[in-house]
């Protein structure tokens, strides 16, 4: 763009001073002709740094994920292949042999089964034993309420023996009536004996039945979430078994492409999180390049960007500035128990890096990771100056097809 601008000045300068000889081309017009264009540039170049910043060091970036397998077992199936094929969320990666899982699913589904019919069968015999302690309950009252009764007449048919015999002593009364009020109080008082033991059988049967109901809920054990425990555990393991075997297929958690694809079929994997057997890379990625810090006083978040990568000769990205990363490394210091080296101070000041966001017609340009270019933003200040940067940016951009090789 500057040749271009000295270009056409030098053209006009060639016009007016050698062409038509308007203006005499002596020492004096020579000098000034020459420290026009420097002075100009100069200061265009300075205002375009500020209002229109640039950067040669953009860079993509991409998240990569290393799967590995939750499970051990064979490989039976690898249905994916490395390259640039697309492979979308959800999409299958590779299966393990289910045949050991679908095992243990059987038969921890048999042990709950089991596990919940003898649950119900103690849960039964805890009822029973319920039961009876309210059966003896219920008999316990019955002898009080006897026993009240018994107590009662017992009590009445003495005074009368006393009564009797009173009346007989004085010659008033009738001995016959006297026997007959004492065979009264045996009888009463054989009653209430037998009520007495009806009642220490009852209670003897409740604690029975109370030790019973104790004992089965000591085998029952406490409960989870409602759930006894030993149902609880079993239905967990069960749970457990069944994620396992869900594992032992492995699909696509984004869309990604594969690359250090290692598996094959038959190769066997032991399940450990360290021994990742492929790596997917995300389709999507991100573009961030980095600026001086003082380029970047005027920038804000929603200004215009323009990209110019190396793996698209001639051809502009746009996008807008999605934010400044604030931080670098030299900004930080580990915790430690070291005094900071006064070197720390006396380093160069770095860049800061700005992440940008595709504008929506260039959403699906195929973005490499780890491919580099140029980034021009375009603040909201010197609009008019935003066309030479423009140029400047579409120039280098073609220039990109320039391969300076010898061989």
């Amino acid at each position: 763009m500057e040749a271009l601008l000295l270009g056409i000045y030098s053209f006009f300068v060639w016009l007016i001073f050698i062409k038509l000889k308007w203006l005499p081309w002596n020492i004096t017009s020579q000098v000034i002709v020459v420290i026009i264009p420097v002075v100009a540039l100069t200061a265009m170049v300075l205002t375009l740094n500020v209002v229109a910043p640039t950067s040669g060091n953009l860079r993509v970036y991409k998240y990569t994920i290393p799967i590995v397998s939750q499970v051990k077992g064979r490989v039976l199936e690898v249905p994916v292949e490395e390259g640039n094929r697309l492979v979308h969320k959800g999409d299958v990666l590779f299966r393990v042999d289910p045949t050991p899982y679908h095992l243990d699913v059987s038969n921890l589904e048999a042990q709950l089964a089991l596990a919940e019919g003898g649950q119900r069968e103690t849960q039964e015999s805890l009822a029973g034993a319920a039961a009876k302690v309210a059966e003896a309950r219920a008999t316990i009252a019955q002898a009080a309420a006897r026993l009240a009764e018994v107590d009662a007449r017992l009590g009445l048919a003495r005074k009368r023996v006393e009564q009797h015999r009173e009346l007989v002593a004085s010659g008033a009364g009738n001995r016959f009536d006297l026997e007959q009020a004492e065979a009264t109080v045996a009888e009463l008082t054989g009653q209430r004996e037998s009520v007495l033991g009806t009642e220490a059988q009852a209670r003897a049967a409740e604690a029975q039945a109370q030790a019973s109901v104790a004992q089965i809920r000591q085998k029952l054990g406490t409960k989870v979430d409602g759930t006894y425990a030993q149902v609880a555990q079993i239905r967990a393991q069960l749970d457990n078994a069944r994620w396992l075997l869900e594992q032992t297929t492995t699909v696509s958690p984004c869309e990604c492409h594969v690359i250090n694809l290692q598996l094959r079929e038959g190769a066997f994997v032991a399940g450990v999180p360290l021994n990742p057997v492929m790596t997917l890379v995300e389709a999507d990625g991100q573009i961030v390049a980095f600026y001086a810090q003082n380029e970047l006083t005027r920038v804000q978040a929603g200004d215009e960007a323009e990209f110019a990568l190396d793996t698209y000769p001639g051809r502009i990205v746009k996008g807008k500035v999605d934010s400044i990363v604030w931080a670098i490394g030299q900004g930080s210091l580990p915790p430690s128990g070291t005094i900071p080296l006064s070197t720390l101070a006396t380093q160069p000041p770095g860049q800061f890096a700005v992440k940008f966001d595709l504008a929506p017609r260039d959403k699906d340009v195929f973005l490499a990771a780890g491919a580099v270019g140029q980034a021009a933003i375009y603040t909201q200040y010197g609009v008019m100056l935003h066309v030479v940067r423009k140029v400047i940016l579409r120039v280098g951009s073609y220039l990109n097809y320039l391969i300076l090789k010898l061989h």
